[in-house]
C-alpha cells in the first residue's frame, strides 16, 4: 500500500491566544499546601459558630440601643409636663377648662343642650320571627321611577306630606 501524502498544516497561534493545556494541570500538590489548606479550613468549621454569634449580640445590642433612646424620649416627654403641672398657670388653665373653675367675679355660662342634638333612632322591638314587607319593594321602586320621569309637576309638590305614607 502507498503511503497517502500528509494534508496536515501546521498553525501558528497567535501570541495572546490562551494555552490549550488547563492551569491546573501543572499544579504541583506538596505536603505543605495541604496541610495549609486543611488548616484554613479546620479554623473557619471552628470560627464560623463564633462569628454567628458575634453578628447576633450585634444585632441585640443595636435594637436594646434602639429601645433604650425611644425610652429617654418618653421621660423627656415625661419630664417636660411635670415642669408644665409646676406652673400655676397652666395649673389654673387646667382647673377652668376640665373641672369648670371660675374666679370669684367671674360669669360663666354653661350650654346643656344647645338643640344641634337630634334623635334619629327610633327603637323598634326586637323580633325572632321572620317579618315580611307590606309593600313590593320592586314595583315601587319602578312606579317611582316612571312617576319622576314622566309628571310635568316641580319635584317639590311631588313629595309626600309629612305623616302621609309613601
Amino acid at each position: 500500500m502507498a503511503r497517502r501524502p500528509s494534508t496536515e498544516l501546521p498553525v501558528a497561534l497567535p501570541a495572546d491566544a490562551p494555552a490549550t493545556s488547563a492551569w491546573f494541570r501543572n499544579l504541583q500538590v506538596s505536603g505543605f499546601t495541604v496541610t495549609v489548606f486543611l488548616l484554613i479550613v479546620g479554623a473557619l468549621v471552628v470560627l464560623a459558630p463564633s462569628l454567628r454569634v458575634l453578628v447576633e449580640q450585634q444585632q441585640e445590642i443595636a435594637e436594646l440601643e434602639a429601645r433604650v433612646a425611644a425610652q429617654e424620649a418618653s421621660v423627656d416627654g415625661l419630664e417636660e409636663e411635670i415642669d408644665r403641672w409646676a406652673d400655676p398657670a397652666f395649673i389654673e388653665s387646667q382647673a377652668r377648662d376640665r373641672l369648670l373653675y371660675v374666679k370669684p367675679g367671674d360669669i360663666s355660662y354653661l350650654v346643656i343642650d344647645d338643640g344641634a342634638t337630634v334623635e334619629s333612632y327610633v327603637e323598634q322591638p326586637v323580633s325572632d320571627d321572620i317579618q315580611t314587607t307590606r309593600i313590593d319593594w320592586s314595583r315601587a321602586v319602578l312606579d317611582s321611577l316612571l312617576v319622576a320621569g314622566l309628571t310635568e309637576l316641580p319635584a317639590v309638590e311631588l313629595l309626600p306630606a309629612p305623616g302621609e305614607a309613601p
